[in-house]
Order: structure tokens, then sequence, then C-alpha cells
């Protein structure tokens, strides 16, 4: 039914070093996946990965320093995840950034030249380099993580919510190609998109003690989404946008 389980699963999680990575790593590690890991600051994805090989016991979770804004340096990482571990059964796309301004007439349009590359070039090289072995296998899934701005952007958000707009576009065309790959029995591997408003973690809680942050998701609750992606069969998901927050 799901073709989804994660045990024995190979995934590759970019922008793994953040909260939202580590929580992911985690998770990913107690369902039985092997986790690879990939950031751009060294010393926090090793912490994140150490955390996540603790905490679930040993698993196989290992972290490796990748420009993801270099098309080569991404088909190489994918290519040597494929050739280390066999296969590859996903990738979850975790790379963020938030640039906002306090009118729509005040945005600065070096902020979309920033958010250009952090939320969308990036998510065009790891569907590019990734999509072939996710089609290859039994239960592959693209994961990308996007906001509800996208669909209901707000005047001071202009070039946020217009970069994830387009990291969606981006990801539903790639779910189309799983669609025409599984022809009329439908498609075996999946992209899908997980909405939130934004996300909370427990130091944002520790500095304000007060907030209510009222719609936002917790990482956990953000991995815990993750994972279940797997448990869906891939014609339920695929090309489809999973709202962890309120629709607009």
């Amino acid at each position: 039914m799901g073709n989804g389980a994660l045990s024995g699963a190979v995934i590759a999680v970019a922008g793994a070093g953040g909260p939202a990575g580590r929580a992911t790593l985690l998770r990913l590690a107690e369902a039985g996946a092997t986790v690879v890991g990939a950031d751009n600051d060294p010393q926090r994805l090793a912490e994140a990965v150490d955390a996540a090989r603790y905490a679930s016991g040993g698993a196989t979770v290992t972290g490796e320093t990748v420009d993801l804004l270099n098309l080569d340096a991404t088909r190489d990482w994918a290519a040597r995840t494929e050739k280390e571990f066999g296969r590859v059964d996903g990738l979850v796309h975790l790379v963020g950034g938030w640039r906002g301004s306090e009118t729509f007439t005040k945005t600065n349009l070096d902020d979309w030249d920033l958010l250009e590359l952090l939320l969308i070039r990036t998510v065009q090289h790891t569907s590019l380099a990734f999509h072939e072995a996710i089609q290859r296998s039994d239960r592959g899934r693209y994961v990308l993580i996007s906001a509800a701005g996208a669909t209901k952007p707000t005047a001071g958000n202009a070039a946020y919510s217009a970069a994830k707009a387009a990291a969606e576009a981006w990801t539903l065309a790639m779910a189309d190609y799983f669609r025409k790959a599984g022809g009329e029995q439908g498609p075996t591997s999946a992209a899908a998109i997980l909405v939130v408003k934004a996300l909370v973690h427990d130091a944002m809680r520790a500095e304000r003690p007060n907030a209510k942050f009222a719609g936002f998701t917790d990482v956990k609750d953000l991995a815990e989404a993750i994972a279940g992606v797997w448990d869906k069969p891939a014609a339920e998901v695929n090309g489809n946008r999973l709202w962890l927050t309120e629709k607009p």
C-alpha cells in the first residue's frame, strides 16, 4: 500500500545542521533509516549528526559539508551517497532563510538575491541531483518544506513569499515527472510539500517564554510529518501540499 516504510531506507537531508535538521535526523534514524545529512556549516552539522547518533542508539547517521549552490558538488554528493549505500530513497529539503521588510514599498531587492539562492537554487540543485535515484527507489520521496506565505503573501514578505512559491512550483514539476514515469500504474516515487506558518523549537521558547507562537509548527512535529510522508502511498502525496498549519 504505502511503499513507504523507512526501515532500511537511505534518506538525504539538505540543511541538516539547523534545529529542524536536528529533529529530522533523529526522527528518521529512530524509524530505522540510514540518514545522510548535508550543511554548509561543518561544526553545526557535526553536532547534529552526533546528537542523532547518540539519541537513536547508534543508528547510521553521517554528515558531509556540501555547497548546495554548486550543482556539480550537489550531484557529486548524490552520486557518492548512492554508491556508498546502494540506494537513495529520499531527499528532505530543509535549507531555509528569511528576509522581510516593513512595507511592500520598502522591499529591498538585495533580499531577493539572497532568498533566490537559498530557497530556489538549492531546491533546483538537490532535485536535479537526486531525482533519478529517487525514481529508481521503490519508496522514493522528495520533501520540500514551504510556508503558508507562498499561498497568501503579505506586503512585507514579497521576496520571501515569491521565492517559496517558485520553490513549490519547481517541486510540483518534479512531481509531474514522477507521475509520468509511473505510467498507468501510478507513481512509485513522489514529490510532496509540507506547509508551515513558521517553525519553533525549544531554544526559541526559552528566549521568549511569554510568546505564544500561534500557528507555529514545532520542529519535532515537523520531523514527525516528514517521516509520515513515507507512510502514505506515493500517489496520495505526489504533487500535494500537506498543511501543518491552518490553510489561508
